[in-house]
């Protein structure tokens, strides 16, 4: 009985160490860098502007749908590889879950407790943005100029750049007509895609807080609120 009762008293002090070290752990990774940074914009968002935005749910990733023309003033090098679209969806993820062809559980472990590179994926997307994602929530947003010029200044500071300040490119993206380019920032449970949609969100005047959205319902409940 004795022995028995230290091998128990021994297992119950692993299992407990272990969850102090998943605490420590997901402790130390909140406190890593949270690039990309919010913009800074003046003003509140009123929804009183001229230039649509969308934010599309594919169920657990949000991404942020722009009109390509406003991207390439300020996003020249993206010209070349999506001049025929009417707009660019943009995502912000984890290189290694984002781009995998089958998502495993260590995958899915490895994204949220380990700190890792990001990438930004790019989707060149016709016109008719309802038909183009039919199978997704869409929230449709109305921006002044100033403010889908904040909104893209946050998307390109999202972008790794190389030595002559252009994107650069990875691989060929998940679906349509995409594109996957090195990101800025690091991919964490406190740093997540949906996350990012928040911090888009936020640079052009939306009253949210990026921490407390971190997954895609999140994002789209918020959004449904402000209607």
């Amino acid at each position: 009985m004795t022995l028995f009762m230290l091998y128990y008293a021994d297992a119950r002090f692993f299992r407990i160490m272990k969850f102090i070290h998943l605490f420590i752990l997901i402790v130390l990774v909140s406190g890593c860098e949270t690039k990309p940074l919010v913009i800074d914009h003046q003003g509140n968002y009123t929804g009183t502007g001229s230039n649509a935005v969308y934010i599309v749910s594919h169920g657990w990733h949000t991404g942020i749908v722009i009109p390509s023309g406003f991207v390439f003033q300020s996003m020249d090098s993206l010209k070349e590889r999506f001049h025929s679209y009417s707009y660019i969806e943009f995502g912000w993820g984890d290189n290694g879950f984002y781009q995998a062809n089958e998502i495993t559980t260590g995958l899915t472990l490895q994204a949220i407790f380990i700190p890792t590179e990001s990438v930004v994926h790019a989707v060149g997307v016709p016109e008719d943005i309802y038909e183009y994602f039919d199978s997704s929530k869409i929230e449709e947003l109305s921006l002044t100029n100033s403010e889908i010029a904040s909104l893209i200044k946050f998307i390109d500071g999202s972008f790794a750049k190389n030595t002559d300040g252009d994107v650069i490119s990875i691989k060929h993206g998940i679906y349509g007509d995409s594109q996957f380019y090195q990101g800025v920032g690091k991919y964490h449970l406190f740093n997540t895609c949906n996350k990012w949609t928040a911090k888009g969100l936020k640079s052009f005047g939306m009253d949210i807080e990026p921490m407390l959205n971190l997954t895609a319902d999140g994002i789209m409940s918020f959004l449904d609120e402000q209607d």
